[in-house]
């Protein structure tokens, strides 16, 4: 008997955790650099972020359709030397102390950053069966949690002992073992694709999450929970300083619980997924992060700045389940020739609303009050988990029917 060739999953899981390191990394370094080194006020330290985040936004639709028309493989190589050609950029920029090179350099290192998450999550499914596809995500989540959660506290030790420029360095270094692994990478080429144009191609994505329920449900409980969570962190500081009787230090600290949060459970997720049937961890998600938000706003009465590092870690640990098994249940249900498209429209939809939980969580907050603003997130917390519960989601009692088969390696 012909031996089974070994998975490829090991080396795309290696390299994705590389990408994450070094984009995390790259994240954490930025406003730090900007300010040590630049001496940026905050307009320009905002100016650079956007920079940096505004890939997610404006490269997210073409690239999904570049994921989706090309070979995988040549699609890797790609998005893997943007980020190394980006790291690469941000040295420079932090060595001559040029602001707009800094920009453009996070910028071009972001897209590739996009580019490989949208190739990944498509490349998943190809290199495991539908049922190891939780636990594959969960690895997956565990690698970003891991350096979502260690960027900063490195970032601030190497500016400390080193240098505020010498975590990009660090990060190019990261970006270049992930190319190496990447390109080590041989998926099989899917089969020829009609071209429409670019316009189109993207609407198709588009039209495809619209109609089909389960995408549908997934972008919506997405949308909302965002918006929350983003409102929650433009008002949390403020909240905890006049209302919870801590200082900058303890606001920090309770918000870092969601980062623990977020790791636990990703470890949790193998044996949770393995005894809970999918329409449990797609529930629990969005609902506990409702009570989350209820627990913040009655912490000035009960349980204090404690209570709000529980509601933390509860944002942390629930939504990353959701986040493996909807994540799951979009690889199963969208065709192969879609992938790339569809996981941009979600991505887009999430990132595009962003700025809005911002905006609207200061502005309610200015208008009427913190307590008003934390009123605001658990409203939106709240249609999260109602978009969710009024769905199939709900209704879930085991992964669907895949859309195709895909292609093996």
């Amino acid at each position: 008997m012909t031996p089974r060739p070994p998975s490829a999953f090991p080396r795309l899981f290696a390299t994705a955790a590389l990408v994450q390191a070094a984009d995390q990394i790259a994240l954490a370094a930025l406003p730090v650099t900007a300010v040590l080194l630049l001496g940026a006020g905050p307009a320009l330290v905002g100016l650079l972020v956007a920079a940096q985040t505004a890939a997610w936004l404006i490269v997210s639709l073409p690239a999904g359709v570049v994921v989706d028309r090309l070979p995988a493989k040549r699609v890797i190589r790609i998005a893997l030397a943007l980020g190394l050609a980006g790291m690469a950029a941000a040295i420079a920029a932090a060595e001559l102390a040029l602001p707009w090179l800094l920009a453009a350099a996070v910028f071009v290192a972001s897209a590739g950053t996009v580019t490989f998450v949208l190739v990944q999550v498509g490349l998943v499914p190809r290199m495991v069966p539908a049922a190891g596809l939780p636990v594959a995500n969960a690895r997956i989540e565990l690698a970003r949690a891991l350096a979502t959660a260690a960027a900063p506290v490195l970032v601030g030790l190497l500016a400390t002992w080193l240098s505020p420029a010498a975590a990009y360095p660090l990060a190019a270094v990261l970006a270049l073992g992930a190319l190496v692994l990447g390109t080590g990478l041989r998926p099989a080429d899917a089969p020829p694709a009609a071209r429409p144009p670019v316009l189109t191609a993207i609407a198709e994505g588009t039209r495809f999450v619209i109609r089909q329920p389960l995408l549908r449900a997934i972008a919506l409980c997405a949308v909302f929970w965002n918006f929350a969570f983003i409102a929650l962190l433009a008002v949390f500081v403020p909240f905890a300083l006049s209302r919870l009787g801590t200082d900058a230090a303890g606001a920090g600290l309770a918000q870092g619980f969601a980062g623990l949060g977020m790791i636990a459970g990703a470890l949790a997720a193998p044996a949770l997924l393995a005894k809970l049937q999918p329409r449990v961890l797609l529930v629990f998600g969005p609902c506990v992060s409702a009570l989350a938000a209820i627990a913040i706003l009655v912490a000035p009465t009960f349980g204090g700045i404690g209570l709000a590092g529980l509601a933390f870690a509860l944002i942390g640990f629930g939504p990353i389940l959701w986040l493996v098994m909807q994540l799951t249940v979009r690889q199963i249900v969208t065709p192969p020739e879609l992938m790339g498209r569809v996981t941009a429209t979600i991505q887009v939809a999430i990132y595009g609303v962003r700025p809005l939980g911002a905006l609207a969580g200061g502005a309610t907050a200015q208008a009427f009050g913190l307590d008003a603003a934390l009123g605001l997130v658990a409203i939106a917390f709240a249609a999260s988990a109602l978009a969710c519960l009024a769905s199939p989601l709900a209704r879930l009692v085991a992964l669907p029917a895949p859309a195709a088969t895909a292609g093996g390696l």
